[in-house]
């Protein structure tokens, strides 16, 4: 026992796994992780015996609840199971889930549920799986890696194949079609591809083409038309969902209305999914708003601190673009939420009701922890994003 009567979990002398796990992992992003995931279970209880409105076939007023528990533990234990593995272990594991949900969405328009127009899960009996959560990870960690491999200057077009992989990624998300996911991976690749050492002059082109394309998704897809227009629109009918969740937000007030008082959210579509948040702010106030919103800029900003301070190239980027990938998600959602955006059907990570979600960002956080863990000569003094050699001429 310590001076202060403390006992630690590990002896730093301790040589087994657990204990360099333990020593080496930055707790406190484990910490912030874990406290999402279990807001989103207790959210679950105030969300579920509303939501249960809408399917009259269920009885149990908590049935979201202990399937969510369920879920939070999968993404609990998919998290610490990742965050435990090398960094050669992270590319391998990410190869493999991206061909997986890459294989699995190809098959989408033949084996896929059709809901609101949309072929984007696959029916597993009493469970949906939904690939497109598991490719945002997985693409990100495989891009930092082909970026990497292009620097080295050995011959691997890693650029060309990471171009390569994430075109065919977004043909089968816009095949579903899920505009939503196509623009949030579409970002984060591009930042990806930007902290990888791009020129500024690749980075203004590929802006221009975004905004070409978004142009193009504009005139090609009805529904992404029809949301834009009911964006901000004086129709009630048109923007219901959304006045719904922002009156539950604004009777919220600073403290809330209190546990499982929550009124407003009898009459959210989709509370316990997209708008989770709207749910929290009703029942907890503006505290619980600023809480959450507190606890993913503290992943992000630490995250991407101790990314820049890595020494490989691969992980710098891949630890970083998986940071941006929760924090860009949680900007989405949240700005649905508070009507500052048109509706993306995005889920807010680690806390909104969904199997294939809380399991995929389980995958991304484990991801996360172990490519910023601790090793022997992963952090050298003056190590940053801009000592490295640029991937294009």
């Amino acid at each position: 026992m310590t001076q202060q009567g403390y006992t630690p979990a590990f002896s730093r002398n301790d040589q087994s796994l657990l204990a360099q796990w333990f020593w080496t992992m930055d707790r406190g992003l484990l910490a912030a992780a874990l406290t999402l995931m279990g807001l989103g279970v207790a959210l679950s209880f105030a969300s579920s015996p509303a939501a249960i409105l809408a399917d009259q076939s269920i009885s149990d007023p908590f049935h979201y609840s202990w399937r969510m528990i369920v879920f939070a533990s999968a993404g609990l234990t998919a998290m610490l199971v990742m965050s435990f593995l090398s960094p050669r272990g992270v590319r391998r594991i990410a190869v493999l889930a991206l061909l997986g949900a890459l294989f699995v969405m190809a098959l989408l328009p033949f084996i896929g549920d059709t809901v609101k127009g949309a072929a984007r899960w696959i029916n597993l009996g009493p469970f949906s799986l939904q690939p497109s959560e598991f490719v945002k990870p997985s693409l990100i960690v495989f891009a930092a890696w082909m970026f990497s491999e292009a620097q080295k200057g050995q011959g691997v077009p890693g650029v060309s194949i990471a171009f390569g992989v994430w075109a065919v990624a977004v043909g089968l998300l816009l095949i579903q079609p899920d505009i939503g996911q196509t623009l949030l991976i579409t970002t984060t690749f591009m930042a990806v591809f930007f902290m990888a050492g791009v020129p500024l002059k690749w980075v203004m082109a590929l802006a221009a083409a975004g905004g070409a394309g978004v142009v193009g998704l504009f005139f090609t897809f009805s529904h992404m038309r029809d949301r834009l227009s009911r964006f901000g629109s004086d129709d009630a009918g048109a923007t219901y969902q959304i006045d719904r969740a922002s009156e539950a937000i604004r009777a919220g007030g600073l403290v809330g209305r209190g546990v499982g008082e929550g009124v407003m959210k009898r009459s959210v579509p989709d509370l316990h999914t997209d708008f989770i948040y709207s749910v929290g702010a009703e029942e907890f106030g503006l505290v619980l708003s600023l809480a959450m919103i507190g606890l993913y800029a503290f992943i992000v900003i630490r995250g991407m601190r101790l990314a820049m301070k890595l020494n490989d190239p691969f992980e710098q980027v891949a630890a970083a673009g998986l940071f941006m990938l929760i924090g860009l998600q949680a900007c989405i959602n949240i700005a649905v939420n508070l009507n500052l955006i048109p509706t993306k059907g995005m889920t807010l990570p680690f806390i909104s009701y969904g199997g294939s979600s809380m399991v995929a960002m389980g995958l991304t956080m484990g991801f996360a922890l172990s490519l910023t863990r601790r090793r022997p000569g992963a952090y050298e003094p003056g190590a940053s994003l801009n000592q490295r050699r640029r991937i294009l001429p």
